[in-house]
């Protein structure tokens, strides 16, 4: 059986520069409803010594992760079980600790492409060259606490629209970039990965990043399903839809919110929530869900879309703003 996860994709601990151990990290997690994170320490596994313990102990779920940290730019990579050195590649080479990363059925994330870089923050902004855009599994286009009015991540979630509209299928993911263990008063986002519960966490998680069945949100989950085709079941979040199993370009298509996700660490200033259905042809749907009416079925002539997601606006700590997003679904001529 499967089902939505909610994740936190970017951590630090006293291994590398943040300010709590593992121990401490797990607690805070567990205490804002997630279901698991990744550590992610910079240039270092260390930390995860004593995963099993904790895990046990907190009854959470930690990742096997690292940031590779670097002049040029920073990359989360997941999965891994012995450390890919990336110390000798320029900035032309990146693909080459990539495909150490794969090799081991790990998957590799941009982190925070447009933060400010050096001397600020060492690295930070990303500028390796990418040659294939099919070797990146996923850029965190959602970075920091109420990632969603930072013009850094504007700037990133344009970057991943433009890749998508070139063809390019990457996921999306949110990373709080978290190295403190002190009170949040501003909102923390999550990445809600659709896993199934026989899988295991690790491979759920790197399944579902390498698949795109991601949804992510800052409060409520939203939905996306194409139903009722032609000669193939329904498809969801991350899936690819076959032209030739409809007879038309009219589909059926399914929007929701779960109000449910994460109930308790999330507060909406409004009832409702506007649900953008956005694509490579701009906007193509809007709708208004709200706890009493969860779920809006459409019936869309869909030519000429060769991707759509959807985009959750509501008002959210008193600022009118996009409160989470799907990763797309696809289409095949």
């Amino acid at each position: 059986m499967s089902h939505w996860q909610p994740y936190e994709l970017h951590t630090h601990t006293f291994h590398s520069d943040g300010k709590q151990s593992l121990l401490d990290l797990a607690e805070a997690a567990k205490s804002l409803g997630f279901a698991g994170f990744a550590l992610t320490d910079h240039n270092t596994m260390t930390g995860l010594s004593e995963r099993n313990q904790v895990e046990d102990h907190i009854g959470i779920d930690i990742i096997q992760g690292l940031e590779w940290t670097t002049f040029f730019g920073h990359m989360v990579t997941l999965g891994i079980r012995d450390y890919v050195d990336w110390r000798q590649l320029s900035p032309f080479h990146i693909s080459r600790g990539i495909e150490g990363v794969h090799r081991q059925g790990g998957v590799v994330g941009i982190a925070h492409p447009f933060r400010v870089g050096s001397p600020m923050c060492t690295g930070c902004f990303w500028e390796f060259e990418i040659s294939d855009w099919d070797e990146v599994d996923y850029i965190e286009v959602w970075s920091g606490l109420f990632p969603s009015i930072q013009k850094n991540n504007s700037r990133a979630f344009a970057l991943w629209t433009d890749l998508l509209n070139r063809g390019i299928r990457i996921s999306a993911t949110s990373g709080r970039d978290w190295h403190v263990k002190d009170p949040v008063k501003e909102p923390v986002c999550a990445t809600y990965l659709h896993m199934d519960q026989d899988e295991g966490a690790e491979f759920g998680v790197i399944n579902a990043l390498r698949n795109g069945s991601i949804a992510v949100s800052m409060g409520p989950l939203p939905h996306l399903v194409i139903r009722n085709l032609e000669g193939q079941s329904n498809v969801g979040i991350g899936g690819t839809v076959s032209r030739k199993a409809n007879a038309s370009n009219q589909y059926e298509i399914v929007i929701g919110v779960d109000f449910a996700a994460r109930d308790g660490h999330w507060e909406l200033m409004n009832t409702s929530v506007t649900m953008r259905l956005n694509s490579n042809k701009g906007d193509i749907a809007v709708c208004e869900l709200s706890k009493i009416d969860q779920e809006k079925v459409l019936s869309l002539d869909l030519d000429g879309v060769s991707w759509m997601r959807v985009e959750m606006f509501g008002t959210f700590h008193q600022v009118y703003t996009m409160i989470g997003f799907t990763n797309p679904i696809y289409f095949n001529d």
